[in-house]
């Protein structure tokens, strides 16, 4: 697979909510950033991070890709990440960057702005 096309799977995965198969497409010493919360590192420091935020929390999810775009090994893409939380849709505006490394993702950086999901979140 392409550097994008690993980068859609892995969107594709955390919409199904399916940890294992986001795992499969991430390096072990991957470093995923959500930027205003914090750094996690290493396949199982993403699986906390995807378990709280995509399975637990979520009944669904919407990931919509607006632009992506590569160059070597790196992708960006802009999206809108949709939560499904107690009825209520939560979207969150969402600029990326990952670095892809023989075939897998070994840097996963979101940009967000934490006040919009805080603003949506359900009481």
């Amino acid at each position: 697979m392409t550097p994008s096309e690993i980068v859609t799977a892995l969107v594709l995965a955390c919409e199904r909510r399916d940890i294992d198969a986001v795992l499969a497409l991430v390096t072990d010493d991957i470093e995923y950033d959500n930027v205003p919360i914090g750094k996690a590192y290493g396949p199982e420091g993403v699986r906390t991070v995807l378990t709280g935020g995509i399975t637990q929390a979520a009944e669904r999810i919407e990931w919509v890709v607006l632009n992506q775009v590569a160059a070597g090994d790196t992708v960006m893409n802009e999206r809108v990440d949709r939560f499904l939380v107690n009825g209520v849709w939560i979207e969150i505006p969402i600029a990326a960057v990952f670095r892809i490394r023989d075939g897998r993702v070994c840097l996963w950086r979101d940009y967000f702005d934490l006040e919009t999901y805080r603003r949506q979140r359900p009481a």
